[in-house]
């Protein structure tokens, strides 16, 4: 197999980057596809106590260990499996289950910080950014915090006024400049999500 096409996906919490990312593995052969989600790359804080661990500003780059996810994307690139880490939003810490994941013809990379490092960004082939407006983003954090994660409305509140939309205004919205392509609505947009598809249908082509 050649080197694999590496997409990253980037974009404020609730923008609507895992439905790009689920867009583009529809239209394509999914089969042939990875999605690693730089969610997965929080830093293990197990030595911690669970009160501490809550305090954690997962909205900051230092929240991630970029380290160990450009070696795992270095080495799929590079044709190897890798044993992608589990993280429970629950324990606020990292699992000891890891899941293999083997190199495919398309990685795709998303998180709201995939092109705020400038390792990773020389890693890809496609940067995409997803913009969508606060409100719905904030609607949307909101939804799947308190569905999936069994957050409280005021906790979800008060971690986006004091963290999330800070970090979003500091970090995440500044790094859309290095984008290749910048998404309104994401995967809603369907002539943006056609010609991408067709650009990646290209890449493909010309690396096999």
């Amino acid at each position: 197999m050649s080197s694999p096409v590496l997409i990253g996906i980037a974009g404020g919490t609730g923008s609507g980057k895992t439905t790009v990312a689920k867009t583009i593995m529809e239209q394509l052969d999914s089969e042939n596809i990875r999605l690693i989600q730089q969610d997965s790359y929080y830093k293990d804080q197990s030595h911690l106590e669970l009160e501490e661990r809550k305090k954690t500003n997962y909205d900051h780059p230092f929240a991630f260990d970029t380290d160990l996810l450009i070696d795992h994307l270095e080495d799929l690139l590079a044709g190897q499996s890798i044993a992608k880490p589990v993280y429970s939003f629950t324990r606020h810490t990292r699992t000891d289950e890891t899941i293999i994941v083997p190199a495919k013809e398309v990685i795709i990379l998303e998180g709201i910080l995939v092109l705020n490092n400038e390792q990773l960004r020389d890693l890809l082939d496609i940067k995409l950014y997803v913009q969508t407006a606060n409100d719905v983003r904030f609607i949307r954090r909101l939804e799947r915090d308190m569905e999936d994660r069994g957050r409280s409305v005021d906790s979800v509140i008060e971690q986006y006024l004091e963290m999330v939309r800070p970090m979003h205004q500091q970090f995440v919205e500044p790094s859309k400049k290095y984008a290749d392509v910048i998404i309104p609505e994401g995967g809603h947009n369907e002539v943006a999500m056609d010609i991408l598809v067709t650009k990646i249908k290209t890449l493909i082509e010309e690396l096999n």
